[in-house]
């Protein structure tokens, strides 16, 4: 208790009703949380069997358990804490009876999801390969997180896809239900009903619970809200710890008015700002306060420390993205140096995952190591391994991994038994597969369908080939994959839209990868392009064999990825209109109020040390297009970046940030 700041204290130690810590980034909420378990436990001798901590991970729950159990000792056992998903289980071992389903319901993955929804869908006659199951399953999905029922969701709808799934949505349940099965969204979904449904069983649980806390509060969806709000009727100790601030994923159906709306519903709710931030230099807070201040609708509080102000901020102002990723790696170099730092003290932050092409190059160029979070590596991505495919074939025909890889995609008919039929002839034949598919008339094992497909597919491929040059090579990519439909068979096969435009944003920055080596190596034809390719990749696998180095690397990540993380260097890059903010959360929301969110994640994560990048232009399917700064560029006080930003150019980048804002405000 002597460790926590006055008001952790007072959290700790406010027990009885509703509770809300509002817990700023880097405030010690874990220590908050913990503590209160412990004080619970230990001087108010409360069973342990009567508190409730819930959490959104695996890996959370079991780090919190650990502290308490540290703490607190054999007290602690009996004690609950449990993510959301393992708390419906629970509830629904017990008594999911009542709602018709044996207890020893099974769990389905989402590949068995997909399975039933297949089921559901030629049932009702629905072509599968028109409406694709996982799309379907994914629509589900969102109207469970929402507890949208099959009988409430919406049947009347302009969008086919909408209508299809209001049509499979019953029958889809139907049948999980004969197979005495709940899919991961009925979890929450089953939890809440029988809650509602059954008096019985709602005061066993509520009776159970005296004390409930909820960590990450703001990142609940109207599921988890209804379980917690059911659960902590009768006894009102409910304590839920979170920052609006740092809401960011209403993408994925979370809903920030949770935790806005928290203390207006709660009769004596008190209210508790946790500001005193341990993690970050003053000036890296007070360009964040800035930031984040201009959100309207957000709980007024303000991170400060009593540290020093720190090191002011680094604006890098590059001409193109590969310019940004090359005066990141250079300054990241330089501070390693000076400083005598690990690798691993620094990290590159960005909006979308594509962006990590050029510094995951820049990186390898320098032979610098670095770890991929939250997926992988560029070059590795199935999208991108595709895309270098037909690469392959145009530069070598005769490249049959990449030809196998190309002939069913986009999905033309092709499958695997034609293919291993087409294999085989061109082995008995001593001849090239290429050659093969030329020839696929004379293959009688070959269905004539399939026959049709593969003829196809040699005639468009020959053709590229034969009018393929070594100039414009980016802009005869783009037309080449625009002609083949890549675009629409990822949205078709893809269940998650927002996945489909990640993976698209992906083979764009192959082809403006080829665009920027192109100007680089003016002359150089695609085998050179892939051989470079090979050769960054082959420069990696060494660092990644190495397996007797503790593993010290840079961290490239998602701005998203990195929530809950901090370093002592971070670089947060493409502070730009359509990047940070993104073009769809512009659309979306002109207030952009989750992606300022984001931006002020971001600038949180850094300890001692943040530099800012951006870029005059960047390529968008090989061709150069004009960038406007970031508005919350703009938004950060001119006197925290180094030297004022004195020199002429970043002052005039910064004042058409603002004059970039205002215009948008005004439209």
């Amino acid at each position: 208790m002597s460790r926590l700041n006055p008001e952790q204290f007072t959290a700790v130690h406010h027990t009885e009703g509703p509770l809300l810590v509002l817990a700023g980034a880097g405030s010690g909420k874990t220590q908050v949380i913990t503590s209160r378990i412990v004080h619970l436990l230990s001087k108010l001798k409360i069973p342990a069997e009567q508190i409730l901590a819930v959490t959104f991970t695996n890996k959370a729950a079991r780090e919190m358990q650990e502290r308490v159990s540290r703490a607190a000792g054999a007290k602690a056992e009996g004690m609950l804490i449990s993510t959301f998903h393992s708390l419906g289980v629970r509830i629904l071992r017990r008594d999911i009876r009542r709602l018709g389903y044996k207890p020893n319901f099974t769990i389905y993955s989402d590949s068995d999801q997909s399975g039933v929804v297949r089921q559901a869908l030629s049932d009702l006659n629905i072509d599968a390969k028109q409406f694709p199951p996982d799309s379907v399953r994914w629509q589900i999905s969102m109207a469970k997180n929402r507890l949208i029922s099959p009988e409430q969701y919406p049947k009347q709808s302009n969008n086919l896809q909408e209508q299809v799934t209001a049509a499979a949505y019953p029958r889809y349940q139907q049948l999980l239900r004969a197979y005495n099965a709940i899919d991961f969204d009925d979890i929450i979904m089953l939890a809440v009903q029988l809650l509602e449904k059954v008096p019985e069983v709602r005061q066993y649980w509520q009776e159970r619970f005296y004390y409930i806390m909820v960590d990450e509060y703001q990142d609940t969806n109207a599921g988890q809200y209804k379980l917690i709000s059911l659960l902590a009727q009768q006894h009102t100790n409910l304590c839920v710890v979170g920052d609006d601030d740092q809401a960011i994923y209403g993408w994925r159906g979370a809903d920030v008015a949770n935790i806005l709306n928290f203390s207006q519903e709660r009769n004596g709710c008190k209210i508790i700002k946790l500001e005193q931030n341990y993690r970050s230099t003053a000036t890296i807070l007070t360009a964040a306060n800035a930031v984040i201040r201009n959100n309207s609708k957000r709980s007024d509080k303000a991170l400060w420390t009593a540290s020093d102000n720190g090191d002011l901020i680094t604006l890098l102002i590059a001409d193109t993205d590969d310019e940004e990723a090359r005066q990141v790696v250079e300054q990241l170099q330089l501070s390693q140096y000076r400083n005598q730092r690990p690798w691993r003290d620094f990290a590159i932050l960005y909006r979308s995952n594509a962006q990590s092409r050029a510094f995951e190059e820049a990186l390898r160029m320098e032979e610098i190591p670095y770890i991929l979070v939250g997926g992988q590596k560029f070059f590795e991505r199935k999208e991108v391994k595709d895309a270098l495919s037909y690469l392959a074939v145009l530069a070598n025909p005769r490249d049959e991994a990449a030809l196998v890889r190309t002939i069913n995609f986009p999905r033309r008919g092709i499958g695997d038994t034609t293919l291993l039929r087409l294999q085989q002839w061109s082995l008995e034949q001593t001849t090239s597969l290429f050659d093969s598919l030329g020839k696929v008339a004379e293959i009688e094992e070959v269905s004539e369908a399939a026959r049709k497909a593969v003829a196809g597919f040699h005639t468009m491929v020959k053709q590229e080939i034969d009018t393929f040059t070594s100039t414009n090579m980016a802009s005869q990519i783009t037309s080449l994959f625009k002609r083949l439909g890549i675009h629409q068979e990822l949205y078709r096969t893809i269940d998650n839209p927002a996945q489909a435009r990640k993976r698209i944003e992906n083979i764009e920055q192959v082809i403006n990868a080829l665009a920027s080596f192109e100007e680089r190596h003016p002359g150089a034809g695609l085998a050179d392009f892939l051989e470079r390719i090979a050769l960054l990749e082959d420069n990696r696998k060494e660092t990644d064999d190495d397996r007797n180095k503790p593993l010290d690397a840079v961290t490239l990540m998602s701005l998203h990825a990195s929530k809950g993380l901090e370093f002592p260097q971070v670089f947060l890059v493409g502070l730009e209109e359509g990047l940070l903010p993104h073009h769809r959360s512009i659309d979306e929301d002109p207030e952009v109020a989750e992606e300022r969110r984001l931006c002020y994640v971001g600038i949180t994560r850094a300890r001692e040390k943040l530099t800012i990048s951006r870029c005059l232009k960047r390529r968008k399917y090989g061709t150069w297009e004009e960038r406007q700064p970031s508005r919350f560029l703009a938004e950060i006080p001119r006197e925290l970046f180094e030297g004022g930003l004195a020199d002429e150019n970043q002052v005039e980048e910064v004042d058409m940030g603002m004059d970039f804002f205002a215009r948008m405000q005004n439209l």
